[in-house]
């Protein structure tokens, strides 16, 4: 049985989920239950997560995934739960109905630009919601904010961000994060010709440019991009 808190708190992610895509923040849990400190929330998370209530997902902000809902929460909120920013397949939780995932919150892991291997950006910048159409399953993704101008006519603009899925190969045309000597990452459209890789600029204003393949390393491909005005 939960205590009181315990069945506030579950009851607003439960509300939450279903209205913004994504469970709040711990700062947003701890007013919403009138509490002075995020321990507290803490606690309420590890004794909802020890009771099967929620499952954490690690390396994950905000990655809180609902197993299960109390009767009395059902009735309550009139709409049936899902899970948010799983990573695992559908199963189905009794008589409640499980849906797709809708949003996952990735890490920014810095800006893409000259002389900055992705492997040497060790702190986590920021981290942005994104919807779950661009996403994977059981593949890991990363976000990166763009520095620079050379692939806008493909779109991409000075400040957006884009979401990397995790892979080392690449086919003709995808664009793509490489690391070049170990050293320079950059996003660039990718060609093999021969033995040879070409990272094509999507900006008359740069030159396309051709290395041995061993010189270069695929890091992941774009799959989405995100814009604030």
């Amino acid at each position: 049985m939960l205590t009181r808190k315990q069945s506030e708190l579950l009851e607003f992610i439960h509300k939450r989920v279903q209205a913004d895509g994504v469970p709040p923040s711990f700062d947003e849990m701890k007013e919403a239950l009138s509490l002075r400190s995020k321990s507290g929330i803490h606690r309420l998370i590890t004794a909802l997560e020890e009771r099967g209530f929620i499952r954490r997902l690690a390396h994950r902000a905000r990655a809180i995934e609902i197993v299960k809902i109390p009767d009395a929460i059902i009735s309550n909120a009139g709409f049936s739960p899902r899970v948010i920013q799983g990573d695992r397949p559908q199963k189905p939780l009794g008589a409640m109905t499980v849906e797709p995932i809708s949003a996952l919150e990735l890490p920014v892991m810095g800006r893409i630009a000259a002389g900055t291997p992705i492997e040497a950006i060790s702190e986590v910048s920021h981290h942005v919601a994104v919807p779950g159409s661009m996403l994977t399953a059981r593949v890991q993704h990363y976000a990166l904010e763009v520095r620079g101008d050379s692939m806008i006519e493909a779109g991409i603009n000075d400040g957006d961000i884009v979401v990397i899925r995790e892979q080392t190969t690449a086919d003709n045309g995808d664009i793509v994060v490489a690391l070049v000597d170990g050293q320079e990452a950059t996003l660039k459209r990718f060609r093999r010709k021969g033995s040879m890789i070409a990272l094509e600029a999507a900006n008359p204003a740069y030159e396309t440019r051709v290395l041995p393949e061993n010189k270069v390393r695929i890091q992941g491909r774009l799959v989405g991009l995100i814009r604030n005005y």
